[in-house]
């Protein structure tokens, strides 16, 4: 019996997916698969050395360890129309990428896609890494100028008396004529062979189906990693990462992907001729 590691972030939507296959709600044969919950930064570090068989990482780490691991088909975290936040204290300027320049904006890390795009609309900016889960704080407190926000801080900022000056998810859909902006996804270790690649394939996305064809139990599931977000709050949530980009990228999101990764490598952020390939059935 083969004992897979499958990592993902401790937020509501990577929760809401992993739901059945956390407590056994779906038929995965003989694959036994451990859980492990860690931030995605985390999660790319371990991916760059090949660490685990099953991961969540961002389309930026992705661009660095396309030799190491393949695109699933599913699992995918887009913002079609929405996405990363960049917010301050201060309110909206007539011209925030003038007003970010030079500014010191707090990041989530420095793989992540929500960094990467943030490069792709203004580079002239001096980032801090800060823990996702500390960035508001540090933007309300001065410490920093502004603030890249990911996960439910996308929805909890103006609690902490913060401005939007950004939405990096709608900048990326008008840039591209209506494509999502491919934020995370889910990728399996190539030496797992074809054979063991598509059963893993198949049993994330039974689990993510089965977590839309009960929603409301797997909510109650998500919950516990909200996250300070009331239910109503983390359902709205769950709903902008996980739907039907989610079960498949399709002909939009795969293009989407193409694009994000072509742009940032002709902006020298990424590395040429990244191999863009999808496995496993979905």
């Amino acid at each position: 019996m083969p004992t897979l590691r499958v990592a993902h972030s401790p937020d509501s939507d990577d929760a809401f997916m992993f739901w059945a296959l956390a407590t056994d709600k779906i038929d995965t044969g003989t694959r036994a698969y451990v859980h492990e919950l860690s931030d995605i930064e985390s999660l790319n570090q371990r991916a760059l050395q090949g660490e685990l068989e099953i991961t969540a990482v961002s389309f930026h780490a992705f661009a660095h360890l396309s030799n190491t691991y393949a695109l699933l088909p599913h699992g995918g975290s887009l913002g079609d129309n929405y996405g990363p936040r960049l917010v301050a204290r201060d309110p909206k300027p007539i011209d925030p990428r003038e007003a970010m320049r030079g500014k010191t904006i707090a990041v989530p890390g420095t793989l992540t896609t929500a960094f990467l795009t943030l490069q792709l609309y203004q580079s002239e900016f001096s980032p801090v890494v800060v823990p996702f889960d500390q960035i508001e704080g540090a933007v309300e407190s001065g410490e920093v100028d502004a603030g890249l926000l990911i996960h439910e801080g996308q929805l909890t900022y103006a609690s902490h008396g913060l401005h939007l000056w950004l939405d990096l998810g709608e900048w990326w859909y008008n840039e591209t004529d209506g494509l999502p902006l491919p934020l995370g996804c889910n990728v399996v270790r190539r030496d797992l062979g074809d054979e063991l690649i598509h059963h893993v394939s198949h049993d994330l996305h039974a689990s993510i189906q089965f977590g839309l064809a009960h929603r409301e139990e797997a909510l109650a599931y998500a919950m516990q990693f909200a996250r300070g977000l009331d239910q109503q709050d983390a359902d709205e949530f769950v709903g902008m990462y996980v739907n039907d980009l989610t079960v498949d990228y399709g002909p939009r999101g795969r293009r989407a992907v193409r694009i994000l990764l072509e742009r940032a490598a002709q902006a020298g952020l990424v590395p040429d001729g990244v191999a863009i390939d999808f496995v496993g059935d979905s």
